[in-house]
């Protein structure tokens, strides 16, 4: 029987310059298992997907992050893509959201370049996790400890490397949100 997260509400933050396929696909998995995702971004209307740096398409933001608060929510997706994680690690509310989601000890799942945004929350600190490769620096004077792994589970922290992984990526992402959240999450 497959794992199901029903009643279960995710948030993905994305915004522009989202890689398309790390959005659209782990969406789906939490629809498919029962949960409720919603798109929050640091803008309204819609963002703007990318198929590596191409353009692809558009998707509608539910809530804007300035609006939204962890206590809404159940878990936490952070799609890559270069530019995405990029724009979200110098908004202090896009920040200040994913620093909320680990001192309440919910799951977060981040693939590809969205560790980026974890690091600027400062979260990182003495966990392991995994990345694209060109983070790894970023995560290790963090603090981190980077490993080339499919996909790592640390504490409710659910990290891969890129969307070859996204398979194991998102039964990984259901299973920490199945389980709830995590007292040993620590921001």
């Amino acid at each position: 029987m497959a794992t199901s997260i029903k009643g279960k509400r995710v948030a993905f933050l994305a915004t522009d310059g989202v890689e398309e396929v790390e959005y659209t696909q782990p969406r789906k998995a939490v629809e498919a298992a029962g949960g409720k995702a919603e798109l929050v971004s640091i803008k309204a209307g819609e963002i703007q997907a990318v198929n590596h740096m191409d353009k692809a398409g558009t998707y509608p933001v539910d809530k804007q992050v300035k609006d939204v608060d962890v206590d809404q929510y159940d878990a936490l997706v952070l799609p890559g893509g270069v530019a995405n994680p990029d724009f979200l690690r110098t908004d202090p509310d896009a920040v200040r959201l994913v620093r909320d989601f680990f001192t309440a000890g919910k799951a977060v799942a981040a693939i590809c370049h969205g560790p980026w945004t974890l690091v600027e929350a400062g979260v990182v600190d003495g966990r392991t996790l995994t990345s694209w490769p060109s983070l790894r620096t970023d995560l290790a004077n963090a603090g981190a400890t980077w490993v080339d792994e499919q996909v790592h589970v640390d504490q409710g922290l659910v990290t891969s490397r890129k969307p070859d992984d996204l398979p194991a990526f998102c039964d990984k992402m259901i299973e920490e949100i199945a389980e709830g959240a995590h007292q040993r999450h620590r921001a």
